[in-house]
């Protein structure tokens, strides 16, 4: 297998009309399928203008395989000091090589770089039913080190995406000491 490249995408490739396009099909295509029956139908995970700001704000770190990106991740530093990492995607055609697992590690390597002794990420969960997803995720990621740490209605915290939702669901936040 050739080898895989994770880096910070620069700000200016906000500008990069196809790869701001290319990565939001990417995102929409993935999350389409690993929360199916959670979003109303034709909801988006992202839009291009959303994920443009990422990219420019320096959030955005891709996986390169023979140049193609195949992966991506976002990573932020949370106003409350924590590390966080979120929109993780591996492209489907590119499964079962790993391509999650280094992300998170770029992901972690990135905070502990900025001193952040904590890494977090969010889990949307249907609150009546297991989404098998969902499952798979939260067992993978205690199997990363993280442990929940709050339970939250969506509505709560992210008021304007709970009309979104075909059903209830909580986020649960995980935290990873680094």
């Amino acid at each position: 297998m050739a080898l895989v490249e994770i880096s910070l995408v620069p700000p200016s490739t906000a500008d990069d009309g196809a790869f701001v396009a290319y990565a939001t099909d990417l995102v929409n295509r993935v999350y389409t399928d690993a929360e199916k029956g959670i979003w109303r139908e034709d909801t988006d995970r992202t839009s291009p203008a959303e994920l443009a700001g990422i990219v420019r704000a320096g959030q955005l770190a891709v996986a390169r395989l023979d140049g193609q990106v195949v992966g991506a991740v976002r990573v932020q530093r949370l106003a409350t000091g924590e590390g966080e990492f979120g929109m993780l995607v591996a492209s489907p055609e590119h499964r079962g090589i790993g391509l999650g697992r280094r992300l998170v590690e770029f992901a972690e390597r990135w905070a502990r770089e900025r001193d952040l002794a904590t890494m977090q990420l969010e889990l949307l969960v249907p609150q009546t039913w297991t989404h098998p997803v969902k499952d798979l995720l939260h067992h993978w990621y205690i199997r990363l080190g993280y442990r929940p740490v709050r339970v939250a209605r969506l509505a709560d915290d992210y008021p304007a995406l709970a009309p979104l939702l075909a059903t209830p669901c909580d986020f649960v936040v995980y935290h990873k000491p680094l």
